[in-house]
């Protein structure tokens, strides 16, 4: 796994904050430079000082050197589909209650992005499965866990197809302790999960519309084998700190995304009529508007995923084992 502290070595990804403020990552390379208009600044003269020095150029130009932070990483890297939000990630990872040592299970597996803040939560004993549909998709998700770890761990398989086919042949019944989804229908899904997961293991759910969140908790209710469904939100604004000038931030990061949690029951147990309030009947126009042709799915075309896949894999072709 690559270095997290200590002096900068050949092969480290450096962050390198410039005149205003302005972020460049780089990978470095003995003899290497990082050019641009005001100058070159020489790999060697970052090379061997320790995470946070100040380093300058042929010009004088100063540059803050720190290695990037998984967040920073996860945000900058090559993408085929849309990323799991940092803020969204972190409150998975709370509220699926993801521990060292956990099984857990992940579908859809996307850009890598959840599968980097999984995989170190759960640490070198715990083991995820991720599953993901699009084979491109997959193969830019591992180069980019490859770059952030130096190679692909081990305690990571990353199995292609659709989640209710290849679930049930790669993990054996209630063996899985936790289980996140983030795909367009996983409604689809609960009873492949349900079979997996043990008793009172945890299942959250990652979808961007209410009409997604409205069937997702329906299917959980109708299952009788999950806890009652919650759901929640989160959204980050930042704060301007400048003297006496302290004031929100005029932009925020606001809905990316819901989270709804629910746990596994016992074989057999039913769960009691808990008193809520009782919601109102739909029909079969209402049911309609649930089906996958009307959530709608962002597309990118063949060139650019191919495009995408290059970029990751080089980016994981110059870390050092």
């Amino acid at each position: 796994m690559s270095k997290h502290s200590g002096t900068f070595r050949v092969g480290d990804r450096v962050q390198l904050t410039g005149p205003k403020g302005k972020l460049n990552t780089i990978t470095l390379a003995a003899g290497g430079a990082f050019g641009t208009h005001r100058g070159d600044l020489k790999h060697d003269e970052i090379i061997g000082k320790p995470d946070g020095s100040v380093v300058k150029n042929q010009n004088g130009v100063e540059y803050l050197a720190l290695r990037p932070l998984l967040t920073d990483f996860v945000m900058a890297m090559p993408r085929g589909a849309a990323i799991i939000y940092p803020k969204d990630a972190a409150q998975i990872i709370v509220d699926g209650d993801i521990y060292p040592g956990a099984t857990v299970i992940e579908a859809g597996v996307g850009s890598g992005a959840l599968s980097l803040y999984l995989l170190r939560a759960i640490g070198s004993e715990g083991h995820l499965h991720s599953f993901e549909k699009r084979e491109e998709f997959a193969t830019i998700a591992k180069a980019n866990v490859a770059t952030v770890h130096g190679a692909e761990p081990k305690n990571w398989q990353v199995h292609i197809g659709a989640l209710q086919q290849a679930l049930p042949a790669k993990l054996k019944p209630e063996t899985a302790d936790r289980a996140v989804l983030d795909m367009l229908a996983p409604w689809e899904c609960i009873d492949s999960v349900g079979d997996a997961l043990v008793s009172g293991g945890v299942l959250v759910v990652y979808v961007a519309t209410v009409t997604q969140l409205s069937r997702v908790a329906e299917a959980l209710r109708a299952s009788g084998r999950f806890t009652d469904p919650e759901a929640t939100e989160s959204m980050i604004r930042g704060w301007h700190l400048q003297g006496l000038a302290v004031r929100p931030e005029h932009r925020m990061i606001g809905h990316t995304g819901f989270l709804i949690k629910a746990r596994k029951l016992a074989p057999g147990a039913s769960l009691p009529q808990f008193k809520r309030k009782q919601k109102g009947e739909f029909s079969d126009e209402d049911l309609e508007v649930w089906n996958p042709d009307h959530l709608g799915m962002q597309s990118k075309s063949d060139k650019t995923i191919r495009k995408t896949v290059r970029r990751a894999t080089d980016a994981a072709a110059t870390q050092p084992e």
